[in-house]
């Protein structure tokens, strides 16, 4: 729901950026929703490869840090089973 109590209607689709940065809504999905209507948009783009790098060296940093003591959960989810 939104603020004024009204449910909000969402739709996914994939468009391509123009030249001039615009990006068009589908026909289809134009034509649901009525003129002058206050919208809310997020925008999702693959970040490419420098988000991919980012990550495995940050994951590469983390695993360096972990210590065999760290593994105290593993040790106890891993031990034998009590019946």
């Amino acid at each position: 729901m939104n603020r004024e109590g009204a449910s909000l209607r969402n739709v996914e689709f994939e468009v391509v950026v123009a030249a001039d940065g615009q990006i068009a809504l589908p026909p289809e999905i134009a034509s649901e929703i009525p003129a002058g209507q206050q919208i809310r948009i997020l925008v999702m783009w693959d970040a490419g490869e420098a988000a991919s790098a980012w990550r495995t060296a940050a994951m590469r940093r983390f695993q360096a840090a972990y210590a065999p003591e760290d593994a105290v959960y593993e040790q106890l989810t891993a031990g034998p089973t009590i019946r």
